[in-house]
This record gives structure tokens, C-alpha cells and sequence, in this order.
């Protein structure tokens, strides 16, 4: 088991936003190490874990084959959902973040070092059996990418989550009006946010809310309604969920992140636009009268191949 320090120092080559560039420190890695797996803080549950269990609650029969995690960081989401999903992708910017991931999805051990105070710094450990969640490590597949340019092949999912991560983006309203290329019809959406705009990641005039236009307030989680509103329906009310990282022993950040989830619109509108097309395939043309609900029942194992 080697200690976090085995990490290269070298800048980033392939970074492309500067804004990224703070994930790439040791020290920066090791609070999100101790952030997914170490012990709660100040009173408040380990967020990678609340936001897999919030993910577990809105799913249906048969709708645990893929998920998508996006901004992974160093993995404990993903791990989470493999105990239940067949199939696990994280994608996070961070090739460090990433190599981390790989590490414990290999070993399933990793130690890091923490800063107590000043120059003091103390050692600590995790083991994914610890979570018991390193028998379905291996259905995991971390991979480096951009959230708002990933690969076409990353889609069909039954899952997508995009926590702590749309108030990071260069620009969220693109990666808003996209998503839903990435989820199966009737899939999940779950997004997480503290709507903590800054213009040192996202430009002004690309925040979804925290401003004002012609004098009136703009909040986030009306601009995510409307920029879903065509692709998705609302599952429930907001809910927050809070989150601590902590810097030193006796310094913390603690933030309180806004969760939305979300469900694809279109399943029967598929569903009939799939029976249409293989009509005359499965019932020939003067063969009597049409039941489609035969041929919907047929079609349902195809459910998670159709994306509109």
C-alpha cells in the first residue's frame, strides 16, 4: 500500500480549464479521500453515500443495469451504486482523481495523509471491505473525461448522477439541455448542487441562477426546471443533503448541496414508436385486428436501448 505521496506532482498537461487545476494537489485528493471514506464529521452522514441511497429510492423493477457518475471524484458513489447496478461508469475531469479510483477498485486499500496542523501530518487508511463494498468493485469503470464533451458511447443509462458538480461547469446550461442523450427512456436523473456560483468556474452569464434580471431575483432550481422540462418530469421536491470536507483537524468546510431527481420522459411514446416501425415485421398486413399491447409486452425487454 503506498501513501498518497506516490502521486506525481506534475502539472496537468491536458488540463484544459485552469479551473480544474485545484483537483490535482495531494493535499486537495486526500480531503476527498477522507471526504468519501472516512468517518462522518461534525455530525453530519457520509454525501456519497446519502446520494446512492437517494438514487436506490427512485428506481423501478428492472431499471438497475447502468449507471453514469459524473464528477466521480475518488469513487465512493460509484462503488455504492455497484452494489446494486450490473454496470458502473465514473467519469470525473481530474486524471488524478481517477488514478486514485482505479487504485482502490484494484487493491481495494489506499493510505493518505491528512494535515492535523501547520506541517503536522497524520496517516489514515481505507479499505473498501470496511463499506463491504468490495465484492462488486469490479463492476466499476472509471474513466477521465469532460462532463460537457463526454464520449458518444456513454449513453442508454438507467441512472445518471451530476452531484456537487453543474455550479462547477463552464457552462451548465449546455450540459442541462444535453443530459438527457446520456439516460434511457424512463431513466433517472439526480442532480446535487449548493448553487455556490463563482465566476472563477462558470462566467456570469452562464450561471442558472444567484442573479438578477430586470430586477428580478433568478434561482437556480427554477432555471433547472425549465431547462428539463422538455426531457424530464420532476420525481419529487427539492431535499438537501449536507456535505463536510475537512482541511485541518480542527478547520471544516460545510456546505448544504439542493437534490433534485428527475425521470426521462417518453417511454410509451417509444414504446409506440417501436410497435409502428415492426408492425408489419411481426403482423402481417391483412391478418385481422391489432393488439399492441402484445406487441408492447414484447418490446419491453428492449426498454433500456431506446434513447430519444
Amino acid at each position: 500500500m503506498m501513501p498518497l505521496s506516490f502521486l506525481s506532482r506534475r502539472v496537468q498537461t491536458n488540463c484544459l480549464q485552469s479551473n480544474y487545476s485545484r483537483y490535482q494537489s495531494d493535499e486537495v485528493i486526500a480531503q476527498y479521500c477522507d471526504a468519501h471514506y472516512g468517518p462522518d464529521k461534525l455530525g453530519v452522514g457520509n454525501f456519497s453515500r446519502q446520494i446512492a441511497q437517494r438514487c436506490f429510492e427512485h428506481l423501478e423493477a428492472g431499471q438497475q443495469q447502468s449507471a453514469l457518475v459524473l464528477g466521480c471524484a475518488v469513487g465512493r458513489t460509484a462503488f455504492e451504486l455497484a452494489t446494486r447496478f450490473r454496470q458502473v461508469t465514473g467519469v470525473d475531469f481530474s486524471s488524478r482523481f481517477i488514478d486514485i479510483a482505479n487504485r482502490l477498485k484494484k487493491t481495494g486499500r489506499l493510505h493518505y495523509k491528512l494535515i492535523n496542523e501547520g506541517e503536522l501530518l497524520t496517516d489514515h487508511g481505507i479499505c473498501l471491505a470496511d463499506f463491504k463494498l468490495d465484492k462488486t468493485a469490479d463492476r466499476v469503470t472509471f474513466r477521465q473525461s469532460d462532463a460537457q464533451d463526454l464520449e458518444p458511447t456513454l449513453t442508454g443509462y438507467d441512472l445518471v448522477v451530476a452531484a456537487n458538480l453543474i455550479d462547477r461547469l463552464p457552462d451548465p446550461g449546455s450540459f442541462l439541455s444535453g443530459i438527457h442523450e446520456r439516460i434511457a427512456v424512463n431513466g433517472v436523473l439526480l442532480l446535487a448542487s449548493p448553487n455556490d456560483w463563482q465566476e472563477k468556474y462558470t462566467p456570469k452569464k452562464k450561471w442558472l441562477g444567484g442573479y438578477f434580471r430586470n430586477g428580478r431575483a433568478v434561482k437556480s432550481y427554477e432555471q433547472l426546471q425549465k431547462k428539463l422540462a422538455k426531457h424530464f418530469e420532476s420525481v419529487n421536491e427539492p431535499i438537501d443533503i449536507e456535505f463536510t470536507l475537512r482541511k485541518t483537524a480542527r478547520t471544516f468546510s460545510h456546505g448544504i448541496s439542493q437534490v433534485t431527481v428527475w425521470r426521462k420522459r417518453g417511454y410509451a411514446e417509444a414504446v409506440n414508436k417501436i410497435v409502428k416501425k415492426y408492425t408489419l415485421i411481426v403482423y402481417p398486413i391483412g391478418a385481422g385486428e391489432l393488439d399492441f399491447s402484445l406487441i408492447s409486452v414484447f418490446i419491453e425487454p428492449f426498454r433500456a436501448l431506446c434513447v430519444l
